[in-house]
């Protein structure tokens, strides 16, 4: 500085104080495809709300590149993560451990960081059976669940030791269904049994709830239907899907058409984000918050 120039000043957006915190604590979701994914808007609008200084990042991952996505988030030390389709049985040879719940269910759908180990839990089944039960006690009910994955494991187990007395899984692929019906008979008290899907399936007398936990219907391919004999839904019934985009499925459309009580997939979405943020931040979210973001985003 020369004589006669002002003295230099430090603007104040770089002047670091101890209440300045430009580092938040990162969480994710690894799926492919994700852009139809609207977790991350229901997640940060509960971080906002809390005043938590928390992002949710969603990243398109899939099972050929999952385990260098989770070496990048331990490096990064993010306090967990998300795993949708189709890496939720993929996941788990790649973290440290699993929650008693992703133990039975053998899915993985949140991972959490304990100490300096992810570990593995499973909400989407109990984020299901908080939407159900706000409806239907599902102890003692017969069920008809469509599909074998991740999400029917994990609401197969959960509904099984919520006392469904009858679970029957109805799937294409006759191994995978037989797997989940074997996994119930041998880990809960319920009784299951495998029909294999061909054709238009037809819903016998006396079920209870019929749970769709397939993809069918999901963004962008929201004109597809389950293959399902629509004459045989009953006006006491519960058609529940878990598809949350849209959330107004044609399986809920066409069931509310027959007088069914339906349930949308925001419920289940936004229960098991509640249980995951939990886990994740120690904060129990405002679930009110997070579905009204979502019913802002697709208009219901």
């Amino acid at each position: 500085m020369t004589l006669g120039q002002a003295p230099l000043t430090i603007p104040h957006i770089f002047i670091m104080s101890e209440e300045l915190n430009f580092l938040p604590s990162l969480t994710g979701s690894f799926a492919k495809p994700a852009a139809e994914n609207p977790t991350v808007e229901m997640v940060e609008a509960a971080y906002r709300h809390h005043g938590l200084h928390w992002r949710y990042i969603n990243t398109e991952v899939g099972p050929e590149s999952l385990a260098a996505a989770v070496a990048g988030a331990r490096a990064m030390n993010w306090a967990g993560f998300n795993c949708s389709l189709p890496n939720k049985v993929e996941v788990i040879q790649h973290i440290d451990g699993l929650g008693k719940s992703a133990e039975v269910i053998g899915a993985v759908n949140c991972v959490v960081r304990r100490g300096d180990k992810l570990i593995g839990e499973n909400t989407d089944g109990k984020g299901f059976l908080k939407s159900l039960e706000a409806v239907v006690d599902p102890a003692g009910k017969c069920i008809v669940m469509f599909g074998a994955g991740g999400a029917a494991r994990a609401i197969g187990v959960e509904v099984a030791l919520a006392g469904a007395a009858h679970i029957n899984i109805v799937n294409r692929s006759k191994n995978r269904g037989l797997e989940l019906a074997a996994l119930l008979n041998n880990k809960t008290p319920a009784k299951a049994t495998f029909e294999k899907w061909d054709g238009d399936y037809s819903v016998p007398n006396g079920v209870d709830v019929l749970i769709n936990a397939t993809s069918i219907g999901l963004y962008p391919d929201i004109d597809a239907r389950l293959a399902l004999d629509l004459d045989s839904l009953s006006a006491n019934m519960v058609v529940a899907d878990v598809i949350p985009n849209p959330p107004r499925t044609n399986l809920v459309k066409d069931a509310e058409g027959h007088g069914c009580k339906v349930l949308d997939g925001l419920g289940m979405l936004v229960n098991q984000g509640i249980t995951g943020i939990e886990y994740w931040t120690g904060v129990t979210a405002d679930g009110v918050v997070m579905r009204t973001r979502l019913e802002e985003l697709f208009g219901t």
